[in-house]
């Protein structure tokens, strides 16, 4: 059975960082792409970031400068390093892994960023 497990999430103060990891049990886990997604309150599910089996990476516009994806194929893990966290960025941070034909979802971790 698939899953996706993030961890790394939690409270921080505004200009803070976090890392979240993701552990993936995903046979051939280096074929596939790996993302970040996050939903805000009333908010749709947005990309914040991607990497795919060639380590190219993908940002959406808000974090950009400010968090950074990377993945580390013997350990099946992708992270993302948030730095200079903003109020804005709390949200559930979700992991996804897809391929050709399949697609995965992890169960998502809160990351809050209050004073």
């Amino acid at each position: 059975q698939v899953q996706l497990v993030e961890s790394g999430g939690g409270l921080v103060q505004p200009g803070g960082s976090l890392r979240l990891s993701c552990a993936a049990s995903i046979s051939r886990f280096s074929l596939y792409t790996m993302g970040w997604y996050r939903q805000g309150p009333g908010k749709q599910r947005d990309l914040v970031a991607s990497i795919t089996s060639g380590g190219t990476r993908n940002y959406g516009d808000s974090v950009k400068g400010r968090f950074s994806i990377s993945r580390d194929n013997a350990k099946n893990t992708v992270y993302l390093q948030m730095n200079s966290l903003k109020p804005e960025d709390t949200a559930v941070y979700y992991c996804r892994g897809w391929g050709f034909i399949s697609d995965y979802w992890g169960q998502g971790t809160q990351v809050t960023v209050s004073s």
